[in-house]
């Protein structure tokens, strides 16, 4: 049974819910507002204001005022404001947890367990590294006295997508305030509810104003406006390679820096040496994690042809028995897909797979879960077939994987490599030699051993060829990032 919300989360989304600008709440400029949907029940959870270019432009306007005053601040003082959220955020963890499962449709016990916990972790992460960072860096130059002076670029503009929208909101928009940035935030209209509720948070605990803004709404008005704006000195975006592209294009014009996390089609080599069941059991949770809408998970399982039968038999075991239900019944292992367009998108390319010669080795079921009828729920599926396949090639977005066998080492990485992709992939072998050597010739920005979805502070995270370019996530090189080198220097 799903539990009742939580006080501060039902008086937050009575709503409607407005944009967040310097420091005040604001209504859209015409009023508009959308529903934001449960995927749950299908019914809407409350109304948020929808923005454009004119929210936009107050919002880049107060951060840009806000700036100077930000930036000079010492990296201690920052860091102070930085350790104060995170504490409040630590505090309203459960509140945060429920809305984040609310919102995305994600399992309240991952929310708990992992998204809202490793978030705050985040956060004073970045805080301490700003502490310790060099910001001024000298250089042994002949006959002059020179160093690097380190600033921060301005106003950040971020674009976030709807899967993981707490834990991208504090990877992305917490090392840029860290380094002396102030930033406007365009969350997904689909699942704007954490990020609105940390600016909630952020203005209790008395943030400057101005710093952290955020405008809610669809991409092609508020998103290429925060794109275009020219008072966005550096500019992120996380979400589909196509707008990626399209958002490279725009700040490349402007000769303006930009960070893009980019989709994946990773790939998991399986070697005849491993504990089935184990590998049954972390494959199963890769693809069920947040109903499969992760771009970094394995969703290609290249298996090597003395076990492809009996892993593939174990791992439908383990998923048929993975529990589907509401996002706030704590039996919940699996939530619902987080919008009725992504359940058509999966549901679509299944079929478009299985006429393209594709087998269902697991066929996936929609759901309908009394007194949750109307919520968006699909069973974990498998497919096998030829390699130039749809569901093979592409991102699902779903809890699904494409599965193939492999005889030869080297066949399993052509076969790895063969997408433009280039996210995240593992290896399984416990012979650890050739795990390493087959991790180090897969072309990704992550390549792990006998597991997947790896993430730590201080583990660089990012992507290649279709799937990003930046100082990834998670590490000193996204502190970095927000960041700007200024050579200084004095003939002698």
């Amino acid at each position: 049974m799903a539990e009742a919300l939580r006080s501060n989360v039902a008086n937050f989304i009575k709503g409607p819910l407005q944009h967040f600008i310097n420091g005040r709440w604001r209504p859209s400029v015409d009023g508009a507002t959308e529903d934001v949907i449960d995927p749950s029940t299908g019914k809407s959870i409350c109304k948020v204001a929808m923005g454009g270019g004119e929210e936009i432009e107050a919002a880049v306007s107060a951060a840009q005022t806000a700036f100077h005053p930000w930036a000079s601040k010492t990296p201690n003082e920052r860091s102070v404001m930085l350790h104060r959220l995170a504490d409040t955020l630590e505090k309203h963890a459960a509140d945060l947890a429920q809305l984040e499962s609310l919102d995305v449709g994600k399992a309240i016990v991952n929310s708990e367990g992992f998204d809202i916990p490793f978030g705050v972790e985040g956060v004073r992460y970045f805080a301490d590294l700003a502490v310790h960072a060099h910001y001024n860096i000298p250089l042994g130059i002949k006959n002059i006295e020179a160093r690097v002076h380190r600033v921060p670029y301005g106003v950040c503009g971020f674009i976030f997508p709807w899967n993981f929208p707490y834990d991208l909101l504090i990877w992305g928009v917490m090392p840029a305030l860290a380094a002396g940035n102030t930033v406007v935030v365009k969350p997904s209209e689909v699942t704007p509810l954490t990020t609105l509720y940390v600016c909630h948070l952020a203005a209790e605990i008395g943030f400057p104003a101005g710093v952290i803004n955020a405008v809610v709404g669809t991409g092609q008005r508020a998103g290429s406006a925060l794109t275009a704006h020219p008072l966005v000195k550096r500019m992120s975006f996380t979400g589909s390679p196509g707008v990626g592209q399209i958002v490279g294009e725009v700040c490349g014009k402007q000769l303006k820096p930009c960070k893009l996390e980019l989709g994946g089609k990773g790939a998991a080599v399986i070697f005849d040496d491993v504990d089935i069941d184990t590998t049954a059991e972390k494959l199963a949770a890769a693809i069920t994690l947040n109903t499969g809408q992760v771009c970094c998970t394995a969703t290609r399982w290249i298996i090597h042809e003395k076990i492809h039968d009996s892993l593939v038999a174990k791992t439908k075991e383990k998923l048929k028995a993975v529990r589907v239900g509401p996002a706030l019944d704590r039996q919940t292992q699996m939530g619902p897909l987080v919008s009725r367009v992504q359940l058509e998108r999966v549901t679509r390319y299944i079929e478009n797979g299985t006429k393209q010669g594709a087998t269902l080795l697991l066929e996936p079921q929609t759901l309908r879960v009394t007194g949750h009828e109307g919520g968006f729920y699909v069973t974990p599926s498998l497919l096998t077939g030829p390699s130039d396949n749809i569901c093979c090639r592409e991102e699902i977005f779903g809890p699904t994987a494409y599965v193939l066998k492999f005889k030869d080492e080297n066949d399993a990485v052509r076969e790895v490599n063969s997408l433009s992709y280039g996210l995240a992939n593992s290896v399984w072998s416990h012979d650890l030699k050739r795990a390493h050597r087959v991790a180090e010739q897969m072309v990704a920005g992550n390549s792990w051993i006998n597991a997947h979805n790896v993430f730590a502070y201080g583990l660089p995270y990012g992507g290649a060829n279709l799937s990003g370019m930046g100082g990834g996530v998670n590490s000193p090189e996204t502190f970095n990032d927000y960041l700007r080198n200024q050579t200084i220097a004095r003939p002698l």
